[in-house]
């Protein structure tokens, strides 16, 4: 079930992000998240009283979230998107994140298409993210939901941690 996120989530949000960082250490990273940096508790935190974090939740245990609004990072100004739309057409997805252990069971395509239907329903004619060049598997995820890639350029991921080789996609509605 996918739903939108309480305060009371919180901990087994940030319990999925810890998962995936441990992950990622032990596995080697497609992300370029930092423990402690992007995404953290405080992020979800924000997420929440904004209205923007979503979970999949199955048997009462968090297995992913996203954060989905109409605010775009100060870098999509920059970027020469396909489609020119108001800022009020433009939903975007921030961060998308599956439990490690639950991987490979649909979940991050249920949430793709649930921010999918979300940006519908606010009115919006695209949804728009950005991943790095090196998250194959977010970018093969992303390309099989429809979206198209507008560009590559810089970006700081979450505000904070500075990458180059950033793609930016959006898939109209």
């Amino acid at each position: 079930m996918i739903r939108k996120a309480t305060l009371a989530d919180i901990e087994q949000v940030e319990d999925t992000y810890n998962e995936h960082f441990k992950y990622e250490a032990e596995h080697g990273a497609f992300t370029v998240f930092k423990r402690g940096v992007y995404p953290t508790k405080n992020d979800a935190v924000k997420a929440v009283q904004n209205g923007a974090l979503y979970v999949y939740e199955e048997n009462n245990a968090i297995a992913g979230s996203i954060i989905v609004d109409k605010i775009q990072p100060k870098e999509y100004s920059g970027i020469a998107w396909g489609h020119d739309f108001s800022d009020d057409e433009v939903c975007v997805i921030h961060l998308l994140l599956v439990r490690p252990s639950m991987a490979g069971k649909g979940i991050a395509s249920a949430l793709v298409k649930y921010a999918v239907e979300l940006a519908k329903n606010n009115s919006c004619k695209v949804l728009r993210l950005d991943t790095g060049s090196q998250n194959v598997p977010a970018v093969s995820l992303y390309k099989k939901l429809g979206f198209e890639i507008a560009a590559e350029a810089s970006m700081k991921v979450g505000g904070v941690i500075e990458h180059d080789g950033h793609l930016f996609l959006e898939k109209v509605l």
